[in-house]
């Protein structure tokens, strides 16, 4: 990969065999001469041959050296992808790690605020109710006293007006009209019988009346809670099904992501490898 290679080998190629001596007749040393020929020959040949040896020695570590840094270079680039994958899976992970630790709080946060609501809402509707009904029971309070203080002024002016009559009876009495004043007394006490039983009655209908109103409006109070109360369960079962929705289509599009996301990290790898294999091949 970097700079400061080995600088490739001088190659040394064996000089050229010398022609063949030419053939000279000569007369009594020619046999000495055929044989001192025959050494100079074998000798160049010994010597050609041992610089080929020698030649390829040096190609073959030549090559062999290329080889070895071709190897060395290419598990250099592998080993180098790997990191790089490596840090690069763990940066992903640890930025899923972060995002779904801040989705939890958050959802947390957002539950937590939920309840919250809801106890509030429960805390004031119940201190409305409460004031509701006081107010409800301070004011039948101020009828049923007015109710009772009409009731009091009527018997007065009834008793007053009784006394009036009877002393305006027991006056004519003395003026000796006797047969009036028993037919007077007798009309007065059926009077008296009359508007006591009248009383009577109208109180037993007043009571009646009261009663039925108290039951009514009790009725009614407590349909209104239940419905209320009905509305109010309502309303959580709606918010907590909303809720769960979110929460699954966040961990769908969660998943969706880290699916695409590990997709590209096999699709990068694979590329990589085939890159590091084109190179290699080259």
């Amino acid at each position: 990969m970097g700079g400061g290679g080995n600088p490739p080998p001088t190659i040394i190629y064996p000089p050229s065999s010398p022609p063949p001596a030419p053939t000279t007749q000569v007369g009594s040393q020619a046999l000495a001469s055929q044989g001192a020929l025959n050494e100079v020959s074998g000798e160049q040949q010994r010597l050609n041959m041992k610089l080929g040896a020698e030649l390829d020695r040096t190609n073959a570590d030549f090559f062999a050296g290329q080889d070895i840094r071709r190897t060395q270079a290419t598990g250099a680039e592998n080993r180098l992808s790997t990191k790089v994958a490596g840090e690069e899976s763990r940066g992903n992970i640890k930025a899923q790690g972060v995002e779904d630790r801040a989705q939890t709080a958050e959802t947390g946060l957002q539950y937590r605020k939920g309840l919250e609501t809801a106890g509030s809402q429960d805390r004031l509707l119940t201190q409305e109710t409460g004031k509701e009904t006081r107010a409800t029971r301070e004011t039948e309070g101020a009828q049923t006293r007015l109710t009772r203080g009409t009731e009091g002024a009527e018997t007065r002016k009834t008793i007053g007006t009784t006394g009036t009559e009877q002393r305006l009876t027991q006056g004519q009495l003395l003026s000796g009209q006797e047969r009036q004043i028993g037919l007077r007394g007798t009309e007065e006490r059926a009077s008296i019988r009359e508007t006591g039983q009248e009383t009577r009655k109208l109180r037993e209908t007043e009571g009646s009346q009261t009663r039925l109103t108290r039951e009514t409006e009790g009725a009614q109070q407590r349909l209104g809670i239940a419905a209320t109360g009905t509305e109010q369960r309502a309303g959580i079962r709606e918010t907590g099904k909303e809720q769960r929705a979110g929460i699954r289509e966040t961990g769908s599009e969660t998943r969706m992501t880290d699916l695409q996301r590990e997709m590209f990290r096999r699709y990068k790898e694979n590329r990589d490898f085939e890159q590091a294999q084109a190179q290699y091949r080259t």
